[in-house]
């Protein structure tokens, strides 16, 4: 049979051929400006801006402090500060809610607590929780969430701050005013060896009368030795004393240092008792395998 030829079909088919591969060069040009373009239509993040979900708020920061020494008895105050998280906006501004929430801890915390136990954090304005210290020496830790909320968005921080609470050092004095006339209030400063460490405001004394001044000292860091306190009146040009005349008042106190450490002379006394009785049991030995003959 002879094989007859179709011009019209060899031209359709390689139309098709030629369509074709000019549509793979098409999409192989394309395919650079479909990577760039995919993740956006995919819905990924958009990082065009330079800022990511996780940076689109502040870091949130905050910190406690406060005297880590306190005496038995006492009631102080600890700063808490904080910024960032989602309630606040780039440029500082609070756009949420900040708070923070406060705890103690300790062996034994009959007359200890902190209040307020909760509070909010504004601009210019910390948190000012007051801790009752009790009146048993021990360590107390302090614990503060702080909380940064927008809508549904939080993060959370937490703080501790550890406090020792000892018996303070107290120094006690009283004032006359022997004088017919209203003294008014004047501050008293406390000296510590020649150092400053406190200082007391006396109230008004009424004419004829007295002033029982008292002042606390908490330290856990005062070396073994004498130790002197002392307070001035000089400043008041006569109108006040101290009840001894004077216009000068010191006491001293001493620190006793450290327990003696027995320990290596325990040890070295069981070492002579085991040598002791090692002896013995030798010479008991001997005699036993030497009987004496008579």
């Amino acid at each position: 049979m002879a094989l007859v030829a179709h011009p019209e079909v060899d031209a359709s088919m390689s139309t098709r051929l030629w369509t074709l591969l000019l549509g793979l060069l098409l999409l192989v040009a394309a395919l650079p400006s479909l990577a760039m373009a995919g993740p956006s239509a995919a819905g990924a993040p958009d990082h065009s801006s330079g800022l990511s979900a996780a940076s689109a708020y502040p870091t949130l920061k905050g910190n406690i402090t406060g005297p880590g020494v306190v005496g038995t008895g006492a009631n102080q105050r600890y700063l808490i500060q904080a910024s960032g998280g989602p309630a606040t906006a780039p440029n500082g501004t609070i756009v949420g809610n900040l708070t923070y929430y406060a705890s103690v801890n300790g062996a034994n915390l009959t007359g200890v607590q902190i209040t307020p136990t909760s509070a909010a954090i504004v601009a210019g304005a910390p948190g000012r929780p007051l801790l009752e210290a009790g009146t048993v020496p021990q360590t107390l830790t302090i614990a503060v969430e702080l909380v940064s909320v927008l809508n549904t968005t939080n993060v959370t921080l937490n703080l501790t701050l550890t406090v020792q609470v000892v018996q303070p050092y107290t120094l006690s004095a009283v004032i006359l005013n022997p004088n017919n006339a209203t003294v008014a209030a004047f501050p008293i400063i406390v000296d510590l060896d020649g150092a400053k460490v406190g200082n007391v405001s006396a109230p008004n004394i009424l004419p004829f009368s007295e002033y029982n001044f008292s002042f606390e000292y908490a330290s856990i860091n005062l070396s073994t030795g004498w130790h002197t306190f002392s307070i001035s009146l000089t400043q008041e040009h006569g109108l006040v004393r101290f009840a001894n005349g004077s216009t000068v008042y010191t006491a001293s106190f001493y620190v006793p240092g450290p327990a003696p450490d027995y320990t290596i002379w325990y040890v070295t006394g069981v070492v002579a008792f085991v040598g002791v009785l090692f002896i013995l049991a030798a010479r008991l030995g001997a005699r036993r395998r030497n009987p004496t003959k008579k």
